[in-house]
């Protein structure tokens, strides 16, 4: 289902291309989906900067631009950039993005319907307020809850930023003409802001990178693995909830077997000198979009890892590329969570406990000792992809979401 006739719609997203990671990639395909199904595409985003936390240099003296990028119109407004996550910086952050995206909304005539991702907090309520002046749905699609995040996170002044996310987040959600919810985990979690269950709708995110082009023995060769060494390969943001002190422990315990850290973050610096030390752990830059696929793939294990303290309702982005690649997923996180559940919904990978780096070698090493097991886990995942994750299927859920808000049927 595609949205009926001819729309002006505004995405609001602090994260968009060329951002690559995280949520970036879903608010730049959904845009530019829009576009190229005819509608008038707009966005309202930040400054690129995740997830290294630090400006992209063509855009360090940016204050307002408005660029055209796949046929969508971008508004870009500037915001503090934290490199090191505190409760008070984090703040200033969000406060930044309001106070701006509010001085200065985007030029554009009265749009049909606003969409916001959430996070972030600051443009829920932005796109919140926006709808409301313009008397038009306001859409919110929630990729994760910050003030749960807040509360996990371990940073200075949890607890206080937690409640102020909580606040805003309600605030944003009880406003929707509908919600859209990426696992059924967050649903209850919506529920007690005060959102009738009858506002919520599933729309999972799907895998928004090709599978691999090249054979892994080439990406293997060129990357220095040699070809009989167990490579356990994370990528995506290195920042506090992720927990990645385990694979460090992990590669402590056993240095044949191989730990790459590729990405970036607020706590890559801080995992550099843990690892000053440990000679099989590698940490390398977030890969370029055409080699990221290839370079998953050439991995024996991709890791998702989480500390012992959140039980995560989100699903991390990486996941849904991680199925792509046809690898099997070891995941480090609590049971129950939503991580846990879709990695044991695909049958791609294996779950062990969080913050437990002997577990985490244990399920390495037996997948490293039966390649026809490992073998049978990674095709699970572009089976389940196929099924569930297309680029097709998602975006299709999204049309559906936002033509149900404009007063068409429920689908």
């Amino acid at each position: 289902m595609s949205i009926s006739g001819r729309r002006r719609l505004l995405l609001v997203s602090t994260n968009y291309a060329p951002e690559h990671a995280g949520i970036g990639p879903y608010a730049t395909q959904i845009a530019e989906h829009w576009a190229a199904l005819g509608h008038e595409s707009h966005v309202l985003a930040g400054m690129p900067h995740y997830p290294s936390w630090s400006l992209e240099p063509e855009y360090r003296r940016a204050v307002r631009r408005t660029e055209e990028r796949g046929g969508v119109t971008v508004h870009r407004r500037a915001h503090t950039v934290p490199a090191r996550q505190t409760a008070v910086k984090r703040a200033l952050f969000e406060g930044s993005i309001l106070a701006h995206g509010a001085v200065a909304p985007p030029r554009m005539k009265r749009p049909d319907a606003v969409m916001a991702q959430m996070p972030s907090l600051a443009g829920g309520v932005l796109a919140a307020r926006l709808a409301a002046r313009w008397k038009v749905p306001f859409v919110p699609v929630v990729q994760d809850l910050m003030g749960a995040a807040a509360a996990q996170s371990g940073i200075s002044g949890g607890d206080k930023a937690a409640a102020f996310a909580g606040r805003a987040e309600a605030y944003a959600l009880k406003r929707a003409t509908l919600v859209g919810v990426i696992h059924e985990t967050f649903v209850d979690r919506v529920v007690a802001m005060g959102v009738p269950e009858a506002k919520i709708r599933l729309v999972p995110n799907w895998s928004h990178v090709p599978g691999p082009s090249q054979p892994r023995g080439k990406t293997r060769h060129h990357l220095g693995w040699a070809p009989g060494q167990t490579v356990v390969l994370h990528s995506g943001n290195m920042g506090l909830k992720q927990g990645l002190e385990v694979l460090v422990n992990a590669a402590q315990l056993d240095r044949n077997v191989r730990f790459v850290l590729m990405g970036d973050g607020s706590q890559r610096a801080a995992l550099a000198d843990l690892a000053a030390d440990v000679p099989n752990l590698d940490i390398i830059p977030p890969a370029a979009d055409g080699q990221f696929p290839d370079i998953l793939a050439a991995a024996d294990v991709l890791a998702v890892t989480q500390h012992a303290a959140v039980l995560d309702m989100s699903v991390p982005s990486k996941l849904t590329s991680y199925f792509a690649a046809g690898r099997p997923v070891v995941a480090s996180v609590a049971a129950g969570g939503g991580t846990a559940q879709e990695v044991e919904r695909s049958g791609a990978g294996v779950l062990v406990p969080p913050e437990d780096p002997a577990a985490l070698l244990k399920a390495v090493r037996e997948l490293a000792g039966n390649p026809a097991a490992a073998d049978a886990l990674g095709a699970a995942g572009p089976r389940h992809v196929a099924a569930h994750l297309s680029r097709e299927a998602g975006l299709a859920r999204i049309d559906a979401l936002m033509d149900e808000a404009l007063g068409g049927p429920r689908p």
